[in-house]
């Protein structure tokens, strides 16, 4: 091993900013499955120096999933009045559908959710199956997303900059591909 680099560092290095002349201000917005870390950055004459840091080690993508598998189980309740929250087996399959669903929305506007017997009550299986709407998921994941502003707001007030400051932002992270994190971000 050479030099072991920090995670914004890479992601930095990753999107060539090292190639760009000009000093810049760099946020680095990485929403992953289970944290969120907010770094922000200056780079200039070769070299990237961490202004400041912040995060949500509660705070990710596993936090949606569970916002939208909540949802669907909502709505098998309102659908076939069954409670299965007992269920490991169908609890794991709508975790799943879930995860599935919210990365389909991040490039179509809508998705089927299509679960054939997940599971058994004394009048047979349970078949369930619902449209849902990117609008909807994005209401869904609404307040998680919220939650991001502190700590940007934290890193910028550590890095003793204001936005206006910030030259270039890079996302880090699967979440990030969702478009109301880009446009929480670019608005924010």
């Amino acid at each position: 091993v050479v030099r072991i680099v920090n995670e914004p560092t890479a992601a930095s290095l990753a999107y060539g900013l090292d190639k760009k002349e000009a000093e810049k201000r760099i946020l680095v917005f990485d929403l992953g499955g289970g944290t969120l870390d907010v770094t922000i950055m200056e780079f200039g004459d070769g070299v990237f120096e961490v202004k400041s840091t912040s995060g949500d080690t509660q705070l990710g993508g596993t936090d949606m999933d569970e916002a939208v598998m909540k949802f669907i189980i909502k709505k098998i309740k309102e659908t076939h009045n069954v409670d299965i929250e007992d269920d490991e087996t169908a609890l794991q399959r709508i975790r799943e559908a879930a995860e599935k669903a919210k990365i389909e929305l991040s490039t179509t506007l809508e998705t089927d959710v299509q679960l054939p017997y997940l599971t058994v009550t004394s009048k047979g299986p349970v078949n369930f199956s619902i449209g849902i709407k990117r609008v909807e998921i994005e209401k869904i994941v609404g307040s998680i997303i919220e939650r991001c502003k502190k700590p940007v707001d934290q890193a910028i007030k550590d890095a003793k900059i204001n936005r206006d400051n910030i030259d270039k932002v890079i996302l880090v992270g699967g979440p990030t591909r969702m478009p109301i994190v880009q446009k929480f971000v670019e608005e924010y």
